[in-house]
């Protein structure tokens, strides 16, 4: 495995691969890898015959007052570890070179980003936008993989291809969860031993909400009520906990059958932020 943090160097490294005829599949991270991570490298591999992963903590997705420097840098065990798993690079690059010293140029997001973590989060997802579509321009993937754990990111990475014509196919890899429920996440390391007690009644208040809704509760605002008093009860703030259309990322009423929806919730234990999502689609 080679770690390559130039350009230049992983073009030359995907091309040698294409030249042989082989498929290339990217895995984008920003470090800090636990199993979650490995199973999307995993997945990747059922699709392609190499795989990249990009290490790099992209500082456009962080507001003012969020955690960039706290985030955990974990270089070292995060090649090991991408080793292990049958990586055959690693992309691994400094700030200046995924980005100039000056810039003109920004995208923007219409609606997708408006609920969920795009509303709890200004540019958020502009920089994640902005450093996905570099990276594949950088990487030119046949296959690219993402994490359901962060589905909205999906769903406007989906979009972004679409309508950037990128020649990729994006491939979205279950949420990989610890025993009791907690989904997998860097984040995770931020919570104390009592913390990490409660964090599992996130995906528990998501599977009650799921489970009455398949018994044809009517109304939603009451149940969500409901779990949102219950997790404010265990000392969880809440940012959002909701239901939202699969298609548009905004929050629905009802949910209708042969339809595609997210029931998803943002919360905070202490100053660390969980998010999980469930995805709901309802047959006749």
């Amino acid at each position: 495995m080679e770690a390559i943090n130039t350009i230049q160097g992983i073009r030359d490294k995907v091309a040698s691969f294409k030249n042989e005829g082989l498929k290339v599949g990217f895995v984008p991270t920003m470090g800090a890898l636990h199993e979650g991570h490995i199973s999307l490298i995993k997945l990747a591999q059922k699709y392609v015959d190499e795989v990249v992963v990009s290490i790099y903590v992209n500082p456009k997705q962080f507001g003012p007052d969020e955690d960039f420097e706290e985030y955990p840098r974990t270089m070292e065990s995060d090649l090991a570890k991408c080793e292990a798993a049958g990586v055959s690079a690693v992309f691994a690059p400094s700030d200046a070179i995924i980005y100039e010293d000056e810039t003109y140029l920004n995208i923007t997001i219409d609606s997708l980003n408006t609920y969920m973590d795009g509303g709890s989060r200004p540019g958020f997802f502009e920089g994640i936008v902005t450093v996905v579509n570099k990276l594949l321009n950088i990487i030119t993937p046949d296959v690219a993989v993402f994490g359901q754990k962060d589905v909205q990111q999906f769903r406007i990475l989906q979009q972004m291809v679409r309508e950037f014509n990128h020649n990729v196919q994006l491939i979205m890899g279950p949420i990989i969860r610890a025993n009791d429920g907690l989904a997998l996440s860097s984040r995770n390391a931020y919570l104390s031993g009592e913390q990490r007690k409660v964090a599992p009644s996130l995906y528990r208040a998501l599977s009650y909400v799921k489970k009455q809704i398949e018994n044809g509760a009517k109304n939603l605002d009451l149940v969500l009520k409901h779990q949102k008093t219950e997790l404010e009860a265990k000392g969880l703030k809440i940012d959002y906990l909701d239901v939202f259309s699969f298609d548009t990322i905004a929050p629905v009423n009802e949910v209708k059958p042969k339809q595609k929806y997210i029931l998803a919730g943002a919360v905070y234990l202490g100053e660390t932020r969980l998010i999980d999502n469930i995805i709901i689609e309802l047959h006749d």
